[in-house]
């Protein structure tokens, strides 16, 4: 029986099949993410390992190009997504584990500054993840995730600007849009997800990877001293 080498091109393909499958077939509640799929404004990026130190370079390699492509003029909105289809965790806990991992990682090899518009300390309430300069709202993902949303076919870190949601306040959507993905997120699994706090209110920290942490929990980032 012949056998059809999969190629990186074909394998590409494949997977962001899925994902689009996942976001645009199946009832996922964000609906910011089901345009930005029907949009192709999405850059989905494949790497090997999510804590090896090259595959770290190249996405922090990665990011600062999606930065310099990204028109902060206009209201387009986009999203990179980092897909680690050979990491797999069988518990929240491992996960969570391994992607603060990757971002403290990603943190030590950044050469930029913190961006100013938002706070650098982790238990602070303004505080939103920074590289090469610019602030992010991270959603870690992967398919043993306790909540459906997450559930995505492979392990997975979505990199969203934070410059997006101040540029949806702008317009006077922010509302709007928090509370249809809230609805939905309700009708898919009975719950709104838990971890969920609008900024300001509480740190993001502790929704990067969407396991519900108890209120004794420590984030494990912490800032490089320059």
């Amino acid at each position: 029986m012949n056998t059809v080498k999969q190629t990186p091109e074909i394998r590409y393909t494949d997977i962001e099949n899925e994902y689009r499958e996942f976001i645009l077939t199946q009832k996922h509640p964000c609906v910011m993410a089901k345009t930005l799929f029907m949009l192709n404004d999405y850059h989905l990026h494949i790497y090997d390992d999510m804590q090896d130190t090259i595959c770290i370079k190249n996405i922090l390699t990665d990011l600062e190009r999606f930065i310099n492509q990204y028109d902060f003029d206009s209201n387009t909105f986009e999203s990179f997504i980092a897909v680690f289809p050979n990491n797999k965790f069988n518990s929240e806990y491992e996960f969570e584990t391994a992607l603060w991992h990757t971002l403290q990682e990603l943190h030590n090899l950044d050469d930029s500054e913190w961006d100013p518009t938002v706070s650098d300390n982790p238990n602070d309430s303004k505080f939103s993840f920074s590289l090469k300069g610019r602030a992010f709202y991270i959603v870690g993902l992967h398919p043993n995730s306790s909540r459906l949303a997450r559930q995505s076919p492979y392990t997975t870190i979505v990199f969203n600007l934070h410059w997006q949601f101040e540029k949806l306040r702008e317009m006077k959507t922010y509302k709007k849009v928090k509370k249809r993905i809230r609805k939905r997120d309700k009708q898919l699994q009975g719950t709104i997800n838990p971890t969920l706090k609008d900024f300001g209110n509480d740190t993001e920290t502790k929704q990067y990877s969407g396991r519900q942490v108890d209120k004794d929990w420590k984030c494990p980032f912490h800032k490089k001293q320059n």
